[in-house]
């Protein structure tokens, strides 16, 4: 497909990723929460029907892992039950979806996760996201679920902008090294979703590619970080000792260290 050539609705325009998927998609269609609910079956269909796009891509959802705990209902309608809308209603109109999920869909037992691998999720973010999956793979067949890890990207809170933060106002930042994945840049996630598009449906792991623990992504950011356990530092959430997610559908993507060196000089213009 030649993107200027097809008509698009991207759900979650105002959000990080949404917000790069914009500048791959320039002349999409795009819906922030505010317009569109993805969560609102007869909003969603009827938006659907009457613009009839050949691809919708959902960056709308719950990302706060630990709030998912606290609000696991509010969890489950937006990362599950309103994907499961938007696949409906693409199946009616003869859309494309396009979905991002998670490697916390994994219970972080084996060191490398591919597209194939049995899921099971230990906390209510990646529960919620893996009904997402299902919801969309039991409503419609012309899908593209991508899951994907560590974002990080320009617009929005995220794991970088926090380091950076938290490096100004403390002499030390404690960061736990037992937690291992990928780091991944919004803008490279979201021009390599043109690809996707184009492949056939399924899942696929998009990453950006070198395996990190927390501390050791934080160690390229700033200098005065200092390496924790996760029982040091308790969260609300339990997470995946590993969720490292290998591409087996796709050209690899480049090294996380580039992109976030990237990054940090587009952050300063």
């Amino acid at each position: 497909m030649v993107v200027g050539e097809i008509k698009t609705i991207i759900f979650g325009a105002n959000g990080m990723l949404g917000n790069d998927l914009c500048k791959f998609f320039p002349d999409s269609i795009k819906f922030g929460h505010k317009d569109v609910d993805i969560t609102d079956l007869d909003k969603v269909t009827d938006t659907l029907a009457e613009i009839r796009p050949d691809v919708v891509i959902n960056a709308a959802a719950y990302t706060n892992v630990d709030g998912c705990e606290d609000e696991q209902e509010i969890a489950f309608v937006t990362n599950g039950e309103g994907p499961g809308y938007l696949a409906k209603a693409c199946a009616e109109s003869g859309a494309v979806l396009v979905h991002y999920s998670t490697d916390y869909v994994f219970d972080g037992s084996k060191k490398e996760y591919f597209e194939s691998d049995t899921t099971n999720p230990i906390n209510i973010y990646g529960k919620s996201k893996l009904l997402g999956e299902k919801r969309i793979s039991d409503q419609m067949e012309d899908f593209r679920i991508i899951r994907t890890s560590w974002l990080f990207g320009l617009k929005g809170n995220n794991f970088v902008n926090t380091m950076l933060e938290l490096s100004g106002k403390m002499e030390t930042v404690k960061v736990v090294n037992d937690q291992f994945s990928k780091p991944t840049y919004t803008s490279d996630l979201a021009c390599k979703t043109l690809e996707i598009i184009d492949k056939v449906p399924g899942i696929y792991h998009i990453t950006n590619e070198g395996v990190c623990s927390w501390y050791e992504f934080s160690s390229a950011i700033i200098d005065n970080v200092s390496p924790c356990s996760s029982a040091e530092f308790p969260r609300k959430a339990r997470r995946p000792k590993y969720s490292i997610l290998a591409n087996s559908k796709t050209s690899p993507m480049r090294h996380w260290k580039e992109a976030l060196r990237d990054y940090l000089e587009e952050r300063k213009i």
